[in-house]
């Protein structure tokens, strides 16, 4: 049924039930829980493999990006827009406002947002739970454990979701089965079925798993007192007595012991086993790492400390532009476009980011921008004003043109003369001369 426009159903209460009731088939299974993730074959009997996706995180350069991206993204604000005259124009419906401001009663907008992105990036899935009210209307959202949550495919195509633990809860639940009309699902590149998204941590595991074996080692290494493992020699037989004790006196003076003075007989000499920190280029390799998991994040490398050398102060326009476009833009439209399916709303109205707040801090380039959309009569001075959150001023509601400037249509209006004059110097010499007529010669005699 159909009021005013709008579609207006019956809230339908999903109820607690087994996938089987359903008639559903299971895609995949809820945290793969025991299943051994591998960044590539064999890393599992290398010692290699991280437990769990999460594990990933420690490495800094995919917490750096997993962390940027959804920092960005969740302070950007949504706005409830309505197309009019062509233009999408910032609106006011409470139904849709009230519950993007509070999306749930433990988390405020910025932090649904950053938990939205973060799953997605992290997992390759988010899944957002709609709670409605008896009018069918969204009263609060909460984001859902992508562990605990199984798409369900049912004969006829239908698309539900098994979800085994409340969003609040550290213990699996009883497992019920929600509609796909009480879920949304933001997913990743669907590489082997449309309902199952891929993380990029997938593409950059093994550099992941390189970066924390090597920082492990250096760990390691370095609380040795810098100094690898070796062999103490001698050049005869020495007693079992005598190397204990020598050994221990080696111990002694290696890691918080480090830089004493080691008094060695019995013609002992220390041959080290391992490189040295300068040969085993320890940070070049971890910078390899962290370009090769910014490239999979499409994340620039200076946002995460990386030092390009190319970059200026004034080039950052244009690479905050590229960083938008090449990364940011794709995770802004699809929350955008499914938040405009969640809540049914017409194609007339929708919800859209405030990417203004990206140039938040870039004072000097916002200033520009302001100062010549005004010039242009793009923006009335109070709209500017606005962005820099200054009150609006009398008389600025209207933008404004410099007064010799004319429309193309009042130009080509214009009556123009039929023959423009020509100057005097060239009339002159365009006036052939012509010889005196024999009436004009006696007249001049006569005179």
């Amino acid at each position: 049924m159909r009021v005013f426009g709008w579609d207006v159903t019956k809230a339908l209460k999903f109820k607690k039930r087994p996938a089987a009731s359903v008639g559903a088939s299971a895609i995949g299974a809820p945290g793969s829980n025991g299943y051994i993730r591998e960044p590539f074959t064999g890393a599992w009997q290398k010692n290699q493999a991280l437990s769990t996706r999460d594990g990933m995180l420690a490495s800094s350069a995919v917490f750096s990006c997993v962390d940027l991206i959804s920092s960005d993204v969740s302070k950007l604000r949504i706005k409830y827009v309505k197309l009019t005259d062509g233009v999408w124009l910032e609106s006011s419906a409470p139904r849709f406002t009230s519950v993007l401001r509070k999306p749930n009663h433990y988390q405020t907008r910025q932090q649904f947002v950053k938990a939205w992105v973060a799953s997605k990036l992290t997992h390759g899935n988010t899944y957002v739970l709609l709670n409605r009210n008896s009018m069918g209307g969204i009263v609060s959202m909460d984001v859902l454990n992508p562990k605990y949550v199984v798409p369900l495919v049912a004969p006829d195509g239908s698309i539900f979701y098994q979800v085994t633990m409340s969003p609040l809860m550290v213990t699996p639940l009883e497992t019920f089965v929600v509609p796909a009309r009480d879920i949304i699902h933001d997913r990743g590149i669907t590489s082997w079925h449309p309902l199952v998204g891929m993380t990029p941590i997938a593409a950059c595991a093994g550099s992941a798993v390189l970066a924390s074996s090597i920082t492990n080692n250096s760990a390691a290494f370095f609380s040795n007192a810098a100094r690898p493992s070796g062999v103490l020699s001698a050049p005869g037989a020495i007693s079992e007595p005598t190397a204990q004790r020598l050994k221990k006196q080696m111990d002694e003076y290696s890691g918080m012991g480090a830089g004493g003075t080691l008094v060695a007989g019995d013609g002992l000499v220390y041959n080290p086993m391992t490189m040295t920190g300068s040969d085993a280029q320890t940070v070049e390799h971890l910078q390899w790492t962290a370009q090769d998991v910014a490239r999979c994040f499409h994340v620039p490398g200076h946002k995460i400390g990386l030092d390009t050398g190319s970059r200026t102060a004034n080039s950052s326009a244009i690479y905050e532009a590229m960083y938008y476009s090449d990364c940011l833009q794709a995770y802004l439209e699809a929350i955008e476009l499914l938040l405009d399916d969640a809540f049914g709303v017409p194609d007339t109205v929708g919800f859209k980011f405030d990417t203004s707040g990206l140039m938040r801090m870039d004072e000097a380039a916002m200033l520009s921008a302001n100062a010549q959309s005004v010039g242009a009569g793009i923006m009335a001075p109070n709209e500017a004003r606005a962005r820099q959150g200054l009150p609006p001023m009398p008389g600025g509601d209207t933008p404004y043109m410099q007064q010799q400037n004319y429309a193309l249509s009042a130009l080509a209006a214009r009556k123009l003369p039929d023959e423009a004059p020509a100057p005097n110097g060239a009339r002159e010499q365009e006036e052939p001369e012509t010889e005196p007529t024999q009436e004009e010669e006696q007249t001049t005699v006569d005179e």
